[in-house]
Parts: C-alpha cells; sequence; structure tokens
C-alpha cells in the first residue's frame, strides 16, 4: 500500500500540550520537594542528639510515603513526602514527623478549597463541579465529583456548628460591627442573616457571629447577644456600629447597656439624601460630609446646625431623619482619631457582603436555611484574612484600662 504523500495522515495528531502550565508544575514539583527536604532534614537536626541503647541515633530517614497526588490551583502535582523513623521510640515516647508543608491526607490546597464555595454560590451544581475546575486546573482534577462536593458540604456544616459554640472567654472585642444581610438567593423561606464582627486587643478584625434570625428583631438580636455572653464574651464592647435597625439597639441596651451605639454615615446619608429633591443630592452630600469631616466635635455640631438650617425649613423630613440620631452619629469623635475611618461607617461588613449577595442573588438553585448559612460562614471566613486591621491598635489597649478620649486625643488628667 502506498504511504500518503500528505506528512501526518499515516496517524492522528498528538494533542498540543499547554507548554506554559507543565512548566510551571514541573518547577512546583521541585520548589515542594526541595522545601520538604529542607523540612525534614531540620527535624532529623532537631532530635539529633537522641540516641538508642546501642549509641545510634534514633531519629533517621526511611524513604517516602507512598506517592500521592496534591490539587492545585495549577493542576495536580506529584508530591512524594518524606518519611522518618523513630528507631527507639516506646509508642509514647515515639517522636513522629509530620510535614507542614504538605499536611497528612492533604489532598486539595487551601486555595483550590476555598474556591469552592465561590463556585457554589456563583451557581454552579454539585454535578458540575468537575467539569468547571477542569478548565481551571486542567483534566487531571480526581476527588472533585459531586459526591465530593456534597462531602464538602457537610463537613462546612459542622465547622460552622462547631464554630458557632466555640468558647469566648478569652476574647474582648474593643468595637463591634453588626448588619442583618438578607440573601438573595431562591430558599426555602426568606433569611435575614445577623452577623457580627468584632476588633480584637491587636487591631486585628475578625468574624464573632454569623446566624439566621427573622429579619431584624429585637428578640433575633438579643437571642444572638445573649448567646455570645453565655459563651464567654463577659467584655462589654464600647461602640457597636450599625444602621437604623431599632431591633438591635434595643437588643444591645438589655444585653450589654454599657456599650456605646454609633450609627453608620453611610445609611444615615443615604436615608437624607433619599428624602431630598435629585437636584440638592449634590450639594447635601457635602452638607453632610461637612459634619462627619469635621476636626473636632465642636466644629461637627456646628455644621450639624448649619445643615437643619439650610434645608429644615423645605426639607423637614429629610432634617428630622438626620436629627432624630444626633448623638450617636457623633460618638466616634470620643474615640482616638485613628479609628474614626473604621468607627464612622458598617463599611467593614458591607464591602464583605456585597460580594455576598452578588453571588447569592445569581444562585440558580433553591437552597436550604442551613445550606446558605454554611457557605455564608465560609465566604465571610475566606474574606476574614483580607480584613483591614484597625489604624493605632495601641489606642485599643488605653481604651480598655479606661483612658477617655476628646475629639481623637487622650484626655489630660489634671494634677
Amino acid at each position: 500500500m502506498k504511504k500518503s504523500s500528505v506528512v501526518g495522515m499515516d496517524r492522528p495528531e498528538a494533542e498540543p500540550k499547554d507548554l506554559l502550565t507543565e512548566l510551571a508544575r514541573d518547577e512546583a514539583r521541585q520548589m515542594l520537594a526541595t522545601a520538604l527536604e529542607i523540612e525534614v532534614e531540620a527535624f532529623i537536626g532537631r532530635h539529633q542528639e537522641l540516641t538508642g541503647d546501642d549509641g545510634r541515633r534514633r531519629v533517621v530517614r526511611n524513604g517516602h510515603l507512598p506517592r500521592r497526588q496534591v490539587q492545585t490551583g495549577i493542576g495536580s502535582i506529584e508530591v512524594d513526602v518524606p518519611r522518618v523513623r523513630d528507631r527507639g521510640g516506646d509508642g509514647a515516647t515515639t517522636v513522629k514527623f509530620s510535614s507542614r508543608v504538605v499536611p497528612p491526607y492533604l489532598r486539595r490546597s487551601q486555595s483550590v478549597d476555598g474556591f469552592l464555595p465561590w463556585l457554589y454560590l456563583k451557581g454552579v451544581s454539585s454535578g458540575d463541579f468537575a467539569e468547571t475546575l477542569q478548565v481551571l486546573v486542567g483534566r487531571d482534577a480526581p476527588g472533585l465529583s459531586s459526591t465530593t462536593i456534597g462531602r464538602l458540604k457537610q463537613r462546612w456544616e459542622s465547622e460552622h456548628e462547631a464554630w458557632g459554640k466555640r468558647d469566648l472567654s478569652d476574647k474582648h472585642y474593643v468595637y463591634v460591627w453588626v448588619d442583618g444581610v438578607y440573601v438573595h438567593a431562591r430558599m426555602e423561606e426568606k433569611q435575614c442573616l445577623l452577623v457580627v464582627m468584632g476588633a480584637c486587643e491587636d487591631g486585628r478584625k475578625e468574624l464573632v457571629a454569623v446566624e439566621d434570625g427573622f429579619r431584624e428583631s429585637e428578640q433575633s438580636w438579643y437571642e444572638l447577644l445573649i448567646d455570645l455572653k453565655k459563651r464567654g464574651l463577659r467584655h462589654p464592647p464600647k461602640v457597636a456600629v450599625g444602621d437604623g435597625a431599632l431591633g438591635f439597639w434595643k437588643a444591645l441596651a438589655k444585653a450589654y447597656p454599657e456599650s456605646r451605639a454609633q450609627r453608620c454615615w453611610f445609611h444615615k446619608s443615604a436615608n437624607v439624601i433619599n428624602r431630598l429633591p435629585k437636584s440638592l443630592h449634590g450639594k447635601a452630600r457635602a452638607d453632610l460630609q461637612a459634619i462627619w469631616m469635621a476636626a473636632t466635635k465642636e466644629n461637627a455640631n456646628k455644621a450639624f446646625d448649619t445643615f437643619v438650617a439650610k434645608y429644615e425649613a423645605k426639607y423637614p423630613k429629610a432634617v428630622a431623619c438626620l436629627v432624630a440620631d444626633r448623638e450617636e452619629l457623633l460618638v466616634f469623635y470620643d474615640f482616638p482619631a485613628e479609628h474614626w475611618v473604621h468607627l464612622r461607617t458598617t463599611n467593614p461588613i458591607e464591602s464583605t457582603f456585597a460580594t455576598v449577595k452578588l453571588r447569592t442573588a445569581k444562585t440558580r438553585g433553591c437552597l436550604s436555611r442551613r445550606t446558605a448559612l454554611t457557605m455564608v460562614f465560609q465566604l465571610c471566613r475566606i474574606a476574614e484574612s483580607h480584613w483591614r486591621r484597625l489604624n493605632g491598635p495601641r489606642k485599643l489597649a488605653q481604651l480598655i484600662e479606661g483612658v477617655r478620649f476628646a475629639d481623637g486625643v487622650e484626655c489630660q488628667v489634671a494634677a
């Protein structure tokens, strides 16, 4: 038989490879192998003084554990974790090596695990996860079937349940931000998530609570706050920042009467602006900004009076909306100036949940109450690592000690 004159017609062409991705994986394998070798050598070095009855070193290398695949953001990478043997241990005193780089039973990197709840809330069904991830991390995406996703969801639910019962006796949140967030996905029943974020003594912001409630009722907020107290959160926050939802403020007065209330300027400004004609929105925003950007409380009150005098005659509803919370809007002046940017609004929560609301609105399937709560909890925990620390964290210790501030500056005690 004559050979074809066209080159390559006698056999199918090989599937083209993504050389850039293959190069990245090869480099990742080499770097991972190097990191594991450094880790195990350091471990053995820390135990080099341990010897057995025969005088030989007890802790030595012993080959490698069975090779396994770890799914990462650039695809599946083969991992050979070194094995360490203790030749003189008697069970209780046996030295065991556990890699921090590749922990036991690790099958997926944190970046892949963190991406799964985002895909879920984006509207990707459980059965489509494997196909979707194959596009992102390559064809070798094992262990990501719908069954695996189901097990992950169960694990997330267990994590949230355990997190919701954790001990808080060692926590002291100087400030807290609160909000009631409505999930827009199709659900068995309309759900409002009650969210609390706190500022720790070192200036870090962390998630305190994510629970569901009946709208933003006083009873729902009160039950949440009392639960926090039962779990050890005895120190009342110096300031609670939130919008004008009356349910929370009534509950706060009962649970933590010592805490002061700071109304959110973002929400208050929007409520006032909505009561004015569009032609005045630009000027009114500037006038409102002059209040909360004033350098002192005295100047803020002057700007407040100016706004009232300017708009009260023609737009009494807008002015009444602003005046109703005058005292609560200016509470931040009694705290360090470095913290004002954090205390004037509920932006720490709003910025996080803007994305959450977008994702839940795109969800195709009908979510159960527990599923929605768990998914939102996972998204918050992922976002938590990127939350901005408070400016001037040392001032928090002063507040805890009882130091008073006026116009953002520490009050000098007379001799």
